[in-house]
């Protein structure tokens, strides 16, 4: 069925099948639209972002990562309406209850974050909303779904190394690699921007592995980098005690605990007492000021590890959270850390560079796993998962030798004395 754009956009429609499924006002505009016929029931849209559909009159819509609009061909946009009923989502295939005349179109808008409205005033700057940002970029990239699919369809069948193998085993061996390359080949490295409440913890995100940087943001929009400290610690368990010093049980015999008076002092502490640049008197930081303001490092001398402005972090592992020190409440942190790139199952991508790098994998995974397999053959696979993978790393790596060479501009600078 031939697709027409409406009235003023002159984009093709009909292009040969490629790799690339999005045209220009697909990708950039999110946009992507069907003339009815009075027949045709359902409609498939070809964007690189799969359709996260709930019914119009249930309580998650707001989750869809688009909205759907009719309108006349040949009317301005906006006085295309909503569409709030009558149809059903099934992949990328978006299904009428009644077919659409031929004088309708049929337009499928991705959302922005902060909405996205095909039905809008388009002499309105960015009124018509651009695609969802995962729809950005996302060429780069396949889906941990296809990298299995074409796994059983170029390595598996007879004739070929692996002859037959469960479906299952390509899955889990898939999933193990995408695991292990997210350490340190993928740019798995996620970040959130939160706000520290008054408990002074937020809750680590549930596919984080190990943290990368932490920062609070200043109004000038600048990170102040958050070190991690030894000062002090979150305790596994803190337990009740008698008077004797023996820890108390309840009556299933479990040891009673209690809040940790440790991180009740570290959060009522005042950080002047620790940090050398906290203190602004000029007496204090000399170590002529009151006994109870020096700060450690001030008398002697600084003490680098503890000479920090910006604040402390730890990793509370009891609670599954991250907590900070006093001086950070109601500042703005940026959390950068290690994803596992699991969170979304099956829908997680992988970047094209490292595909073959994967496949090496499972295959190497695959045989290894097998008894009575040719000692040869497995070395074999083992060597050219470790060369492709390390080719992997190279691609991926964004070291670029004018960004070092700028930044060593400044270390041959002199000091004067």
């Amino acid at each position: 069925m031939a697709i027409t754009p409406p009235s003023g956009n002159a984009n093709n429609y009909n292009q040969d099948p490629g790799l690339i499924s999005e045209n220009n006002t697909q990708y950039y505009r999110g946009y992507q639209d069907f003339e009815g016929d009075g027949v045709t029931l359902s409609f498939t849209t070809n964007f690189n972002t799969d359709l996260v559909f709930y019914t119009p009159s249930g309580a998650n819509y707001a989750l869809n990562n688009f909205k759907l609009y009719t309108g006349t061909n040949g009317n301005p946009r906006n006085t295309y309406v909503e569409v709030l009923s009558g149809y059903s989502v099934s992949g990328n295939k978006v299904t009428f209850d009644v077919a659409p005349s031929s004088t309708e179109v049929i337009v499928v808008q991705l959302k922005r974050a902060d909405g996205g409205d095909f039905g809008t005033n388009p002499s309105v700057q960015g009124a018509v909303g651009n695609a969802v940002e995962e729809n950005y970029g996302s060429y780069a990239y396949t889906k941990l779904q296809d990298v299995i699919n074409n796994f059983i369809v170029g390595y598996v069948g007879t004739g070929k190394l692996i002859p037959s193998v469960k479906r299952t085993d390509v899955i889990f061996h898939a999933k193990r690699g995408l695991q292990e390359f997210s350490y340190d080949t993928l740019k798995s490295i996620k970040s959130q921007e939160l706000t520290i409440p008054n408990s002074l913890s937020i809750v680590i995100p549930q596919d984080y592995v190990k943290y990368v940087k932490m920062s609070w943001i200043g109004d000038d929009g600048v990170k102040h980098i958050i070190y991690p400290t030894t000062l002090t610690s979150n305790p596994g368990a803190s337990l009740l005690q008698s008077t004797n010093g023996i820890p108390e049980q309840d009556q299933f015999d479990n040891n009673i605990t209690a809040s940790s008076s440790t991180e009740k002092k570290w959060k009522n502490n005042d950080l002047k007492n620790i940090s050398s640049l906290e203190t602004s008197n000029i007496l204090d930081e000399l170590g002529y000021g009151n006994q109870n303001e020096r700060a450690y490092g001030q008398l002697y001398g600084i003490d680098p590890q503890h000479a920090n402005f910006n604040g402390w972090f730890t990793i509370n592992e009891r609670e599954g959270k991250i907590s900070f020190s006093a001086n950070l409440v109601d500042k703005l942190v940026i959390f950068e850390y290690v994803s596992d790139g699991l969170a979304y199952d099956m829908d997680t991508k992988l970047p094209k560079m490292a595909e073959e790098a994967m496949y090496a994998h499972i295959s190497y995974s695959i045989l290894a796993g097998r008894a009575n397999q040719p000692e040869y053959v497995v070395r074999r696979l083992k060597q050219d998962r470790s060369a492709k993978l390390r080719n992997a790393k190279i691609r991926l790596s964004n070291i670029k030798l004018s960004e070092i060479t700028q930044v060593m501009r400044g270390k041959s600078k002199q000091i004067k004395h």
